[in-house]
């Protein structure tokens, strides 16, 4: 099998393995904004040659970009970069199709989480800034003034906590860098971190679920040294390769409408993706990559074989599935291999440019994974 590479440093690797009935070991995934200006970062990928085709073997419609080459990115437009957000640039052809992918989506949300918000009841701005009041009360150390539901459910690395009082809400320092999904049909939020606990950044990721402009479910995954283990063997984050990852990225960079995948569209990728780990990655383009904790694994397409139809299996078991289709970030949290994982993707035009997890190890999730 040629796309293994040595070492077997990676999921990708690790599960492609597992088909065959062996398995040695992983890697991690990234992506984010930060507080500081910058140039304008460069295009967000080169040829789609050689990217995986739909289902039944036929070429995803709604190929970004001429000639297969997705489309130029603007400025960065993350929410905590500084400066004004701004769209991609056009040149990419319509993303009329869906993105090559079938198999419905996982719940969104875990147990408890109540009916899904109308947009209407949950816009972008309430979103943005909620997230931001959380990581400032993070910070401080006080859950006091955040909207929290009577009946909120806690959980840091699969673990029940108090919010406010345990795990990262007694060590975390300012956020350095995020990015979000924001879910304005189901009212959901997920973001992945980077935050110091003393001297050591560490990669984060973060689930808010809302009830009635209500916190009804808040879900942290906080990789500390050793927290992420596979096969017995421990692999060290690289949190400023997830900083770095937003240069070419782009991820909160506002798709333009013409090139928009539906929410359904994207859940249903990732949806696929889970069930049929590695057969269910699909439409990845050549050149995206994948990040998990910062670390660099190889390419997203790395054992990927766009299995064609409804996926049978369940390989990775999930308890969350949604969609920003405003910046085309796509969002999954699952059960891994004796990880609590959250993956994060970028996909516009029906191809995926980005694929970041952030994986810790833990007995359970916490959340109802199926």
């Amino acid at each position: 099998m040629n796309f293994v590479r040595p070492f077997d440093r990676s999921l990708m690797c690790c599960a492609a393995l597992l088909m065959f009935g062996a398995c040695g070991s992983d890697a991690p995934t990234t992506g984010g904004n930060h507080g500081t200006a910058g140039a304008a970062p460069a295009s967000a990928g080169a040829s789609a040659a050689g990217a995986p085709t739909g289902s039944a073997g036929a070429t995803p419609a709604g190929t970004a970009g001429s000639g297969g080459s997705p489309p130029s990115i603007g400025a960065s437009g993350g929410s905590n970069v500084a400066g004004a957000s701004s769209a991609m640039g056009g040149g990419g052809s319509s993303a009329g199709g869906a993105p090559g992918v079938s198999g419905s989506p996982a719940t969104t949300g875990g147990s408890g989480s109540g009916g899904s918000a109308a947009t209407g009841d949950c816009p972008r701005d309430f979103l943005k800034s909620t997230l931001a009041a959380y990581f400032t009360a993070l910070a401080a150390h006080s859950a006091d003034g955040l909207p929290l539901a009577t009946s909120v459910k806690v959980t840091e690395n699969g673990k029940t906590i108090m919010v406010g009082m345990d795990g990262l809400w007694k060590t975390a320092g300012a956020v350095k860098y995020n990015k979000s999904a924001l879910d304005t049909e189901g009212c959901n939020t997920a973001t992945e971190a980077v935050i110091p606990e003393g001297t050591t950044d560490l990669p984060v990721a973060l689930r808010l679920k809302f009830v009635a402009r209500k916190i009804t479910e808040i879900e942290t995954i906080a990789v500390r040294a050793g927290d992420y283990k596979v096969s017995g063997s421990n692999y060290p984050s690289k949190p400023d390769a997830i900083i770095m990852s937003d240069s070419s990225v782009m991820w909160e960079s506002v798709v333009p409408e013409a090139m928009r995948n539906t929410p359904k569209e994207m859940n249903a990728w990732m949806s696929k993706y889970f069930k049929a780990f590695p057969a269910g990655v699909c439409n990845a383009d050549t050149n995206c990559k994948r990040l998990e904790n910062g670390n660099s694994p190889g390419g997203c397409n790395l054992g990927a074989s766009c299995q064609s139809g409804d996926p049978t299996g369940n390989v990775i078991k999930s308890h969350a599935i949604f969609a920003d289709a405003e910046t085309g970030i796509g969002i999954g949290f699952d059960s891994f291999m004796g990880n609590t994982d959250m993956h994060m993707f970028k996909m516009y035009g029906g191809k995926v440019y980005a694929v970041h997890a952030i994986l810790g190890t833990a007995t359970s999730t916490g959340w109802d994974d199926k």
